[in-house]
């Protein structure tokens, strides 16, 4: 029995409204972390962006926006974004547009 049902025990005469709880909206504490490797995967280079605090879902969502703004490959694993290429530049921009402070390592 769900909180719904002991409600309805408690209460016959209670008219039940649609009520939607407010959306949370997360928020990121420290900044992505934006970097390069030279000899990432498979001895390509590629930019990893680090420390995303959110729910998989999300990740994938800001993966996928990157990919798709610059027309590139890449994957999320383990909380980690890989971008083939170095485009870090470009992806603090998106990541900005997005709402997320940024923090360049490396070069």
């Amino acid at each position: 029995m769900d909180l719904r049902d002991q409600l309805k025990n408690l209460f016959p005469e209670h008219e039940e409204q649609d009520f939607e709880m407010p959306e949370e909206k997360f928020v990121q504490k420290e900044p992505l972390i934006c970097k390069y490797e030279k000899k990432g995967r498979n001895g390509k280079p590629v930019t990893l962006i680090e420390g995303f605090e959110g729910c998989d879902e999300e990740l994938k969502k800001i993966a996928k926006k990157i990919k798709s703004t610059l027309g590139v490959g890449g994957s999320d694993k383990e909380g980690i974004i890989i971008i083939q290429g170095d485009y870090r530049d470009k992806i603090m921009v998106i990541l900005k547009d997005l709402g997320y402070k940024t923090k360049r390592v490396g070069g």
